[in-house]
């Protein structure tokens, strides 16, 4: 299942608590984030730990156009991941 810029802009703005994954790499997330916490898609394999105990809890992430993201998205659902929810367009569409 995916969430669209503008549901995601929504909850941030009402100061939801997410579970919010960026999986770009560390320059990317230098120049412009929006406070989710940093796995670059090939670590994620590495630090699926870092995420024990969200296997139910809603999951989004997000990269730069939505490809990485729908990868990091397969591979946590095959991890027994529940509801993971990929950012449709990525940051470029988020700051679009």
């Amino acid at each position: 299942m995916d969430i669209t810029v503008q549901e995601l802009r929504e909850r941030l703005e009402k100061g939801e608590k997410l579970n919010l994954i960026d999986v770009r790499e560390p320059n990317e997330y230098a120049d412009d984030n929006i406070g989710a916490m940093l796995i670059p898609l090939g670590e994620l394999p590495y630090r699926i730990d870092d995420l024990d105990g969200m296997q139910d809890e809603e999951v989004i992430v997000h990269c730069r156009s939505g490809a990485r993201s729908a990868r990091a998205q397969q591979f946590l659902e095959e991890n027994g991941f529940t509801n993971v929810r990929n950012l449709v367009g990525g940051m470029l569409a988020y700051r679009a």
